[in-house]
């Protein structure tokens, strides 16, 4: 699977929501105009009441209801609620578990041909039975139609045939150990054949027509109406619809959630005010939910930029960090200290980095840096970058910088430079940054997508570094044959137990390459009005609709 375009595609994907990134999920939201529908609900139309309907409150604002289309959050969210995959996740685990499948699928022994069974008896919103040339339909539209995230599916799989009534085979291109769990991909769900059709740019912005336990009522410009769908194959939401109010500020959706002008906020608030809402919460005014997050943030180290060419510099650089003190000072202990690429969402994941450079060890550092070669005389110096429309990258950036003014002895100079977000993605990957901070969210969950689109390279050499590839889109150049062979390995490995044991390898490489140097992992926040319950994420960040009760 040919996944560095993929990360091209994702630089561009944080460039157009940069503008709105918030820390309580040091994720980036769409900005996207979307036009109005046809019917606009009045404005009393999304008021919570006793009519058993709930009404969310958000700042994120889609742009699509087309799943085929749908790559920002705000989109996917909705499109979720309305929809089934094949393969879901339960609350709390990254483990998928079959939904329109009945079972996992049955993977032919090179990998290349994964048969699924289908459930029967599920119908579309608009009457249409669901069978396996209706998934066919769905899988082919996400990719024939060329939208934002078709390339997930486009650069993966080689045919998806109808093989019975019931039964659904797809060939990839090459073996891949995650496929499934690009199968539960939000934007990878059925969808109607009478509804949709296939074609390049042949998108349906403002409707949606699905399997799911909710269906399209109202879509405006500032709110959304579900109602439940009374044909729906499994358990039924435990309310009686969804109402989506779209504040157009975080101000506002912390007021209209404070006067209880909606039940449940989510997406987004500012750190600020997340504090003030968890202090609420401890009193007994109101529920605040806390889940771990799978989005990550990390500091670049360009391989091809004096310093960085030295593994001590960077080694350095790791052992200066500390994260607490950011935890403290920048995060206001809205996230989780990260010690590895991949994030403790994953049972693979080890935190190799805290137990060789820990959190601000600068005895370490310094002895590092003197066997490189520097001193206070010839002190290293690194400028670092980051986009300047992200305040928590701001005060990181000056949080590190007084850590090395402060604790290492003139030996170490960081270099705060800051430039607008679209410029710092488009030039990330031109190498003209030695130093950056990233935040990243996966496509999909599994370790495969925090290790390759940051350390595969398809072209490169031990003197020039990655020339194209992950590393090279992602701003470090950083390249390894050893690297690139495990990173194969494992997309092909099956067994989970073996698999685990070449992410192991994995980790164990960048600790001492140190292309990167993780930093945190988000937690995520909703709050919920009293009287509210079963108010729960799964772990693509998506809120459940249908357990919510009041």
């Amino acid at each position: 699977m040919t996944l560095f375009p993929l990360s091209v595609r994702r630089w561009g994907r944080l460039t157009q929501f940069v503008s709105l990134f918030c820390l309580c999920l040091f994720l980036v939201i769409s900005c996207g105009t979307r036009q109005q529908a046809n019917t606009t609900p009045s404005s009393n139309a999304n008021t919570p009441g006793g009519d058993g309907r709930i009404t969310i409150g958000t700042t994120a604002k889609p742009r699509t209801l087309d799943p085929a289309d749908a790559y920002e959050l705000a989109s996917l969210g909705l499109v979720f609620n309305m929809s089934d995959r094949l393969y879901t996740y339960e609350p709390g685990s990254t483990e998928i578990k079959p939904q329109l499948a009945t079972s996992l699928p049955k993977v032919s022994k090179d990998g290349l041909t994964y048969t699924i069974p289908l459930r029967q008896g599920v119908v579309f919103h608009d009457g249409t039975p669901f069978n396996a040339k209706a998934m066919e339909f769905s899988i082919k539209r996400f990719i024939e139609n060329k939208g934002k995230p078709s390339f997930l599916l486009a650069d993966t799989v080689a045919s998806v045939t109808a093989t019975g009534e019931n039964e659904l085979t797809i060939k990839l291109k090459k073996p891949f150990a995650a496929f499934p769990s690009l199968l539960a991909f939000s934007g990878v769900c059925a969808v109607s054949p009478k509804a949709y059709e296939i074609g390049a740019g042949k998108f349906k912005p403002n409707t949606f027509v699905g399997t799911g336990p909710y269906k399209l009522a109202q879509y405006g410009t500032d709110s959304l109406r579900m109602d439940v769908f009374d044909k729906y194959w499994g358990e039924k939401p435990v309310n009686q619809g969804i109402n989506v109010q779209i504040q157009t500020s975080p101000v506002n959706l912390f007021n209209a959630f404070r006067t209880g002008a909606v039940d449940v906020a989510y997406l987004s608030l500012q750190p600020d005010q997340i504090r003030s809402l968890e202090e609420g919460g401890k009193k007994g005014d109101w529920q605040a939910i806390t889940a771990q997050g799978s989005v990550v943030s990390y500091l670049v180290l360009n391989r091809n930029q004096k310093p960085l060419d030295k593994p001590e510099v960077r080694q350095a650089i790791a052992a200066i960090i500390d994260r607490q003190l950011l935890n403290e000072r920048v995060l206001y202990g809205q996230a989780d200290p990260l010690y590895s690429m991949i994030p403790t969402t994953f049972n693979v994941s080890q935190p190799l980095f805290k137990d060789k450079y820990g959190d601000g060890k600068f005895d370490q550092a310094k002895e590092l840096l003197t066997k490189a070669g520097y001193s206070k005389d010839n002190p290293v110096k690194i400028p670092v970058w980051y986009p300047s429309s992200s305040p928590t990258r701001s005060l990181a950036a000056q949080t590190l910088k007084s850590l090395a003014d402060t604790k290492m002895d003139g030996i170490v100079q960081l270099e705060v430079n800051t430039v607008e977000g679209p410029t710092f993605f488009k030039d990330i990957s031109k190498g003209l940054y030695p130093a950056a901070l990233l935040d990243w969210y996966p496509d999909f969950l599994d370790p495969d997508n925090y290790v390759q689109p940051f350390l595969a390279c398809q072209k490169g050499s031990d003197a020039k570094g990655c020339e194209d590839g992950g590393s090279q889109t992602q701003g470090s150049f950083y390249y390894s044959e050893t690297m690139n062979k495990l990173i194969d390995q494992q997309r092909k490995e099956q067994n989970p137990s073996a698999r685990g044991q070449i992410f192991a390898q994995i980790q164990t490489q960048v600790l001492n390459d140190v292309p990167y140097v993780p930093l945190w992992q988000n937690k995520d926040y909703v709050f919920a009005q009293k009287g509210v319950s079963n108010v729960q994420l799964d772990p693509t960040q998506n809120l459940i609709y249908k357990t919510i009760k009041k």
